[in-house]
C-alpha cells in the first residue's frame, strides 16, 4: 500500500527540511515541487516561453546550478500564476505522488490539488519575520549581500502573489495539520510533523 504526505506552506517555513526528514525515516519517495517552477522560471529566465518550458522540463533540469537565488524564486512565482504551465506540472506531480512505495511531495497546492487523498496532509506556517530571517540568513551563507529588509520585501511581495493567485492559490486544505514554525527548531518540528506520520499510518 503506497503512503501519501503533502506538505504545504509559505517560503521559508520550513518544508523541504521537514519533508526530506520524514522521507529519510520513513523511506518514502520524495519531491521538492518548488524545483519544478524554478527550473520553469530558469528556462524562462533564458528566453523560453513559460509554457513550453514547463511542459518540456526534465529532471535533469531540477539538477541545474542557480535555482536557489531570489531571483529566480521571484520568477518561478510569477510562471506558477500561469493556469497553463500549473496543469503543463500537475501531471508529473501526481505521477510521482502514485509511485510505487509512497511518497512526499512539498509545496503549496498538494494537499488541495496535487494529492487532496493524501493519507497526511500538514500546513506550515510561521511568522513573515521569523520566515525572512531564516531566508537572509541562508542566502549570506552562500555570499549574497541582500539585507534583510529587501528579503523581507521580496517574501512578502511572493505570499500575496501565491495566495492571491486566481489558480490553486496557496492555502491549506481543510484537513490539513497546522504546525507553526516560528518559534521551534527545526528537530522539535520534524518530531511533531513525525508524530503525525504515524498516526495516521497506523490508521
Amino acid at each position: 500500500m503506497n503512503f501519501t504526505i503533502a506538505i504545504d506552506g509559505p517560503a521559508a517555513a520550513g518544508k523541504g527540511t521537514i519533508a526530506r526528514a520524514l522521507a529519510e525515516t520513513l523511506g518514502l519517495g520524495y519531491l521538492d515541487t518548488g524545483l519544478l517552477y524554478r527550473a520553469t522560471a530558469a528556462r524562462v529566465a533564458e528566453g523560453m516561453d513559460p509554457v513550453a518550458a514547463a511542459t518540456g522540463l526534465t529532471e535533469m533540469d531540477l539538477k541545474r546550478d542557480g535555482l536557489r537565488t531570489p531571483l529566480i524564486a521571484q520568477e518561478a512565482s510569477r510562471v506558477s500564476a500561469i493556469p497553463e504551465v500549473r496543469e503543463a506540472l500537475t501531471e508529473f506531480q501526481k505521477t510521482f505522488a502514485a509511485r510505487d512505495g509512497g511518497a512526499i511531495l512539498d509545496g503549496r497546492d498538494i494537499g488541495r490539488t496535487i494529492c487532496p487523498d493524501a493519507d497526511l496532509k500538514i500546513f506550515l506556517t510561521a511568522s513573515t519575520e521569523a520566515r525572512a530571517k531564516r531566508r537572509h540568513s541562508e542566502l549570506a551563507a552562500s555570499g549574497s549581500l541582500d539585507s534583510f529588509e529587501s528579503v523581507l520585501d521580496e517574501m512578502k511581495i511572493r505570499d500575496a502573489r501565491d495566495a492571491g493567485r486566481a489558480v490553486s492559490p496557496m492555502a491549506p486544505a481543510d484537513d490539513a495539520i497546522i504546525i507553526d514554525t516560528s518559534d521551534i527548531t527545526a528537530g522539535e518540528a520534524i518530531m511533531i510533523a513525525l508524530e503525525y506520520a504515524d498516526r495516521a499510518a497506523a490508521a
